[in-house]
């Protein structure tokens, strides 16, 4: 492994249009937090750039659906999301925003310098126009009829139902969120970054050079490069982002995935005159912290951009963890199903790195995991209470009863002893070679190994009964007892920083240095302590019960059936009837597709012939219980390609009261090709 003398770690942007969650702390904040006071304590040059998203139409749908500015929700959100970053103890040495003057420069220039080297493709598209406000409609400004499973409320850019990736112009029944109205198309001319120009540069940096990366971010950027790429849009008609900054371009900006990651470029220039070393000496390395989500843009999409510009370094490494669920669901920022981290810090005062050691105890690293108040309080008051904190406490208390608060001065070491002591240096290097390589599950679990074997070393030593008849011993005992504790005052300083400094001024240690860490002697005999404070306290059920019966709140609200009827859609003539091809078919076989939750991929004998069919009812239907089931199939829709399959047909649905698809049949069995009339 390549040693570098110096890391820029990045944290994915988060939009401004909401506040933080669990799900993006487990994702990305705290592990990147760890990974980088870990650093500094190493004495390693490290900076930590973050910031806020402030671009985009999320950001406009937020503030059309307030009634404000786009930037007084940017305005609100960072400032909420900044100050309860900085309460939860995330170090950024810099949290900035896109909004700002520097961004909209270094993302200019950036895209000029591609622009001039003749790097993007220029082009004339149909996009969806609303004639009543007089403006192009991004994606989410459109929805319609998802042409694969029938939901009539899919965006413009992906169907929430059978969460297929869509094209704003396959929509059936297309309007626009704007105006009520229906958009018509105009061609409209944009700039595209070619992707499948710089294949064999991914294909070679990726997947040649780069197989020690995690298997789920590997796994899914060899995915991408086995489908091919296709050139991607950098610029988008919007009055929202930093504008193009060419001829011809007015009324268009960057498209938000193009210029938010150069947000780590702006950012590192107003923290610093010396960026360029961090971004362009191969001395230096760079590491993306992101969500799963993000991978295909920090992985294939962004380093593209920099290669294409040619200065600067690609990423060392981009630890993407997966997704956390809540309460085995999953998190909804549009609904309120989340745990946000700004209302945590109120209802639990005190208590970040409960959380901070509950979401790296538990974190999705390799895939999705779950959150739920129950594993929370049986966590802090079963490991940081009954091990940790007691740890601690125990040995401070009996330093103070027995040697008046200061550290006693050994007799001869038995085998136990020495036994313990060494193991304390084993467990710093697991903790060590477990941080180094992003495992943050096992870092944590080692570093808690620590005050397991403390608590097992004074359980077995019985200080409180070798004081009767031997106080050489016991002075033994609790000197060893010390260096444990002291040891984990700085151990534990990624992972639990609050407790950790709580724990070093107990202890009366001011050198904040890793490479302490391991050592036999932090505390020298004869070196007073404080009296002890409880590090962590128990949690009892009455705040988790109202955490539990908030959720419950929010999932009863969404759950609801509203027992409303859609009104009957425009007529149509019998002509445009009569074209519609459905008829009855048996499913043959069906089977899950790779990657999804919600579709499944269909073999059904039509009658005529055999078809495939990619269908989104994967959570109402287990795929060995619909085999043999006869179904209602649109025969002459235009195939689509859909997570490559190519989808022949659709099968008929409906929604019950509880929003449960049911699928359309036939009320006995009929020859196969019966058409529906």
């Amino acid at each position: 492994m390549k040693k570098f003398k110096r890391t820029l770690v990045t944290t994915a942007l988060p939009y401004a249009n909401g506040p933080i969650h669990i799900g993006h702390l487990a994702g990305v904040y705290v592990p990147a937090d760890i990974y980088v006071r870990y650093l500094r304590l190493k004495g390693d040059d490290v900076l930590h750039v973050g910031g806020s998203d402030e671009h985009g139409v999320p950001i406009t749908l937020t503030a059309r659906k307030e009634g404000v500015t786009p930037q007084d929700i940017v305005d609100k959100y960072h400032k909420i999301n900044k100050d309860a970053f900085e309460e939860f103890g995330i170090s950024f040495d810099i949290y900035s925003r896109t909004s700002n003057k520097i961004h909209h420069e270094t993302a200019s220039q950036f895209f000029k310098n591609l622009y001039e080297k003749g790097v993007f493709i220029e082009k004339e598209s149909e996009q969806y126009y609303d004639e009543e406000v007089q403006q192009f409609l991004a994606d989410r400004y459109i929805t319609g009829t998802c042409p694969h499973c029938g939901n009539d409320s899919a965006y413009g850019d992906q169907c929430e139902n059978c969460g297929t990736s869509l094209n704003s112009l396959d929509l059936i029944n297309p309007k626009s969120t704007i105006s009520g109205s229906t958009p018509v198309k105009r061609q409209t001319n944009h700039w595209y970054l070619p992707l499948d120009k710089y294949e064999p540069f991914l294909q070679k940096w990726i997947l040649d050079e780069h197989k020690e990366w995690k298997s789920n971010v590997y796994g899914q950027c060899k995915s991408w490069l086995a489908l091919g790429l296709q050139p991607r849009a950098v610029s988008r008609d919007l009055d929202w982002g930093v504008p193009v900054p060419v001829d011809g371009a007015k009324g268009k900006v960057l498209y938000v995935w193009f210029d938010a990651p150069i947000g780590y470029i702006s950012a590192t220039k107003e923290l610093t005159p010396d960026w360029e070393k961090y971004w362009k000496d191969p001395e230096s390395r760079l590491i993306h912290f992101i969500g799963k989500d993000n991978i295909v843009f920090h992985c294939i999409i962004f380093p593209t951009m920099l290669h294409a510009e040619g200065s600067f370094n690609l990423p060392d490494n981009v630890p993407a963890n997966e997704f956390l669920n809540l309460e085995n669901k999953k998190i909804s920022t549009s609904k309120n199903y989340a745990v946000w981290l700004h209302e945590y810090l109120v209802d639990f005062k005190d208590k970040q790195d409960v959380l901070r050691y509950i979401l790296t105890a538990n974190a999705p690293e390799t895939k999705d995991n779950d959150f739920n108040w129950k594993d929370f309080q049986a966590r802090n008051n079963n490991e940081l209470v009954a091990i940790f904190g007691n740890f601690v406490n125990r040995t401070m208390v009996l330093t103070h009863k027995y040697f008046e608060g200061k550290v006693p001065i050994p007799s001869k070491f038995d085998n136990f002893d020495n036994e313990t002591l060494d193991n304390i240096s084993t467990i710093v290097k697991n903790v060590e070679d477990a941080l180094e390589h992003f495992k943050f599950r096992d870092a944590i679990k080692e570093a808690m190994n620590l005050a397991r074997l403390g608590n097992k070393y004074l359980a077995d030593s019985e200080p409180w009964k070798t004081i009767n008849n031997d106080k050489e011993k016991t002075a033994t005992i609790l000197y060893v007892s010390l260096q444990i504790t002291a040891n984990l005052s700085l151990l534990m300083e990624p992972f639990l920083p609050f407790s950790a400094n709580k724990l070093r001024k107990m202890l009366n240690i001011e050198t904040v240095d890793w490479n302490l860490c391991g050592q036999k002697e932090i505390l020298k005999s004869g070196h007073s302590i404080e009296k002890p404070q409880l590090l962590f306290e128990k949690i009892d059920d009455n705040p988790i019960k109202t955490q539990i019966d908030k959720l419950k709140a929010s999932k009863e609200e969404e759950e609801t059936p509203t027992n409303t009827i859609n009104p009957v859609k425009p007529d149509i003539s019998f002509d445009d009837f009569s074209k519609l091809d459905i008829r009855v078919g048996t499913i043959l076989s069906a089977e899950k597709v790779p990657k999804t939750k919600k579709l499944l991929k269909l073999k059904i004998d039509t009658g005529i012939d055999q078809r495939t069919v990619v269908s989104g009812i994967a959570e109402h239907y287990d795929p060995e219980n619909i085999i043999g089931k006869q179904v209602t199939i649109l025969m002459n829709l235009a195939p689509r390609n859909i997570k490559g399959i190519e989808s022949q047909g659709m099968i008929l649905c409906a929604k019950d009261k509880e929003d449960k698809l049911l699928l359309v049949q036939p009320s006995e069995q009929i020859i196969d090709g019966a058409e529906v009339n």
